[in-house]
Parts: structure tokens; sequence; C-alpha cells
């Protein structure tokens, strides 16, 4: 698989997600479309979108309720692409959306591997401990707070298989893969404090991610861009940033997720 043939496929599954097409974003202008359900979104999206802004560097493209479209498209139409994502331009949006009892919740940037990246990394090289492939069935004992980013309790059917690090017999760093859509699959990384910058979550992430191009899925990975050291290991493992998302959820919602 190439790297053009990756972003294609990544393109396509954001297009099922918004209800849009992959097409919408090579475009130089900004889209905006109406959001609705869809079998082949990622399965932990909520759907229809109040307000959801996608964009792959050349414009951006909004998947909304058709109650927020006008204030969307007001908004996506008045910043440079570049700054739609970030405040202060955000505080715009944000108090928008809060006359129709919506905030801003969610913010990423997400990765795709590059393959030349990928096939120049060696697990041995990289890796003091002994790496392993896992499947589902080895996942039953490893819902574990050490565990949460690499593995959801919540869909463990989602959780089709992983790389773990081993200081003999105790396992020290877990990559998982969630099997979101049926073309990408997600990867999720933790390493036990104790074990941390010794190279092994970048080395059980590249080889989770070789081993799912294997099977020919496409991984992808998502950081906050605030959590400089999962940006640090998307980079290190041969990841490169592909394209960022924005989502608004009922006040309800975000007031409840800061509460907990």
């Amino acid at each position: 698989m190439t790297n053009g043939e990756i972003l294609k496929i990544a393109m396509e599954q954001s297009a099922a997600d918004l209800g849009a097409k992959a097409s919408d974003f090579e475009r130089l202008e900004n889209v905006i479309v109406l959001s609705q359900e869809n079998d082949r979104a990622r399965k932990y999206l909520k759907l229809p979108f109040s307000c959801q802004l996608v964009s792959y560097g050349s414009n951006t493209v909004a998947s909304v309720s058709p109650e927020f479209r006008e204030l969307t498209e007001k908004y996506i139409n008045k910043y440079p692409t570049e700054h739609l994502f970030e405040t202060p331009n955000l505080h715009v949006l944000n108090e928008a959306l809060e006359k129709k009892g919506q905030r801003i919740c969610f913010m990423a940037e997400y990765f795709l591997p590059d393959v030349d990246a990928l096939r120049q990394r060696t697990v041995e090289d990289a890796c003091p401990y002994r790496t392993k492939v896992l499947t589902q069935g080895d996942f039953q004992d490893l819902y574990l707070p050490e565990w949460s980013n690499a593995l959801c309790e919540s869909r463990k059917h989602l959780d089709v298989m992983g790389v773990g690090a081993y200081d003999g017999d105790k396992l020290v760093g877990l990559a998982g893969a969630s099997a979101d859509c049926d073309t990408m699959w997600q990867i999720g990384v933790d390493v036990l404090p104790e074990y941390r910058r010794l190279g092994i979550a970048s080395a059980i992430t590249s080889r989770l991610a070789i081993e799912i191009l294997k099977r020919g899925k496409v991984p992808f990975y998502c950081a906050a861009w605030c959590n400089v050291k999962s940006v640090r290991n998307a980079i290190k493992s041969g990841f490169r940033p592909a394209w960022v998302e924005m989502t608004a959820k009922p006040i309800e919602t975000v007031n409840e997720m800061n509460a907990g």
C-alpha cells in the first residue's frame, strides 16, 4: 500500500463520517454538508453531528445539523483554514454554539503512516525488550487502568490485535488496534511509567502499524495537540500529520465530562 493509497482511504472514511465526498477535502474552497447516519462511519461516532469540522490542509469541510448550518458556514468562511481550529478564533464559534446549547468539546490531530519511514525502522534497534504480536483472545485480563489507551473496555469487540513489550514475563508496554471502521484501525499505546523513554512506545507502535498494513487495513493514530509525548511518539514511529477535527457536543455533555 502506498502513501497515496493510504491518504485516499482516509479521505474516503472521513467523507463517510461527515456525509461528504472524498474529493471535498481537496478543494480550495470550504464545504458544508448536512450530517446524517451512515453505517460506514467510524463505529464510536454519534451521528448526526451538530457541528464537526475536518481539514486535511487544503480547506475545511463542515458537517452539521440543519439548525447549525448558518452559524458554521459564517464561521468557516470568516477565517483562513489554518486558523479555524485555534483560539482566539474558536471563541467566536463557541459563543455562537452556546446560544444553541452546544460547546466545542473535542479537538484532535490525526496521523497516518509514512510507509517509507516504517520500512526504515527495525524493532530490534529501537527497543531493548522482547515484543510479541497479540490477538483479541490475549486481551481478556488486560482491561486495566494502565492499558486504557491501548484497549477500550466499553468497546472490547473492536480491540482486534496488539503488540506487547515484555521484561521477562512482565508486560511493560502495549499498543492496541481498534477496528473502528472497515478499512482503518486506530492505534493506542501505553507504557508503564518506570519503562518510559526507552524506545518501547515507538517500537510497539511501528510494529503494530506494519502488522495492520499486512492485513490490508490502514493504521491511524490520534493525539491532542497539547499531548507532546504522544505526538512525538507518532512521529518517531513513522506517522505523519494527516488531518484535524473539531467536534461540538451539548453543554450538558461537556459539563459531565469536566465534572468526572
